[in-house]
């Protein structure tokens, strides 16, 4: 009896510390990850079932009750579809994981990993035009230290196509500002890849090193974005500073940046802008790191539809909905009655 209550625990821990990081070989973030969902899987059984983390047992899991931390996650902490699904995306692969090393829960596993995914409606990608991106990156305070690492921030950012997690943890050797200028990334899954910088950007960067070198952090591991307190950057705090820099340039010229504005959309705004440029899907997917094109033609369908909203909007080709009603049309009605008919 004093055994059963420690099944679950015993499992997670070892799937989390032991399996995903040394037998998967997943990254550092991946774990994290999916330490968060099961430490909101364990708020969610405390304080909607009144089970204590300590207690947890797999006898108290069943498909009915990750269904319902599903519909809390929704519903009580107003989380996306997509959010809900990621949610449900690291349970399964915990299942799975169950379902061979630990097959007396394999019932238990089959039913789990058959909840299905949530369909959602496909969001609008929200990107900056050229011009509603200089209003952005204006905004920051050149006069003050954190107005200037704010600028070479954002402008990063952008210039290099990064996730908010590659630029956080970039350090000074990972940048390099001589011709060709280049940045280092880490990317999804512990993937490396070198984006070249405009020189623009390369100008930026190393006033900024140079700066940073009075301060005394010219070591090449030192965190290139640093906090007010000296601490590496998160990305909470970067999507903070971006949030604020985009209220400021909307109060500047109303209706620049679309709502909502996440760091992210900065990628896509490169990746958009190189897009109308010309360049091939094949080096912008390279540039962004995806390892499926497929991913990567989201840019392309956005590009199309942006397209084709101009269009409607400039053509004076203009309907009022007023059409006869086929079944107000006789004749047509008789010719597609007849129609394919051998007896006429």
């Amino acid at each position: 009896m004093n055994k059963q209550p420690k099944d679950f625990s015993y499992a997670l821990s070892s799937y989390l510390s032991v399996y995903l990081p040394g037998t998967k070989g997943v990254s550092k973030n991946t774990v994290l990850s999916y330490r968060d969902t099961f430490s909101l899987l364990l708020i969610y059984y405390r304080d909607c079932l009144g089970i204590a983390p300590e207690k947890l047992s797999f006898q108290q899991i069943d498909r009915a009750l990750i269904e319902g931390f599903l519909t809390w996650l929704e519903s009580s902490r107003k989380c996306s579809v997509s959010t809900r699904n990621q949610r449900l995306a690291a349970i399964r692969a915990f299942f799975r994981y169950l379902q061979v090393y630990h097959p007396e829960h394999l019932l238990l596993c089959q039913e789990i990993i058959g909840i299905p995914s949530k369909s959602s409606k496909e969001r609008m990608m929200n990107y900056l035009d050229l011009d509603s991106l200089k209003v952005l990156l204006s905004m920051p305070n050149p006069s003050t230290r954190q107005g200037r690492r704010d600028t070479v921030l954002l402008s990063l950012l952008y210039d290099s196509g990064a996730r908010v997690q590659e630029i956080v943890d970039l350090c000074r050797a990972d940048v390099r500002t001589t011709f060709p200028a280049t940045a280092r990334l880490s990317g999804k899954g512990g993937k490396v890849r070198i984006v070249p910088l405009s020189a623009d950007m390369a100008q930026l960067l190393q006033a900024y090193l140079d700066e940073l070198a009075q301060l005394g952090r010219a070591k090449g591991t030192d965190a290139l974005f640093c906090s007010r307190s000296g601490q590496k950057m998160t990305r909470a705090g970067v999507a903070y500073i971006l949030a604020k820099y985009a209220d400021m340039a909307r109060q500047a010229v109303p209706g620049c940046v679309p709502v909502p504005f996440s760091p992210h959309c900065l990628r896509h705004s490169k990746a958009m802008h190189l897009l109308q440029a010309g360049v091939n899907l094949v080096y912008i997917r390279d540039l962004l790191g995806h390892t499926d094109l497929r991913t990567t033609e989201i840019y392309a369908r956005a590009e199309t539809e942006a397209k084709r909203r101009a269009l409607e909007a400039a053509s004076p080709v203009k309907s009022d909905g007023k059409y006869p009603s086929w079944t107000e049309n006789d004749q047509l009605l008789t010719w597609l009655q007849s129609f394919g008919r051998t007896d006429i």
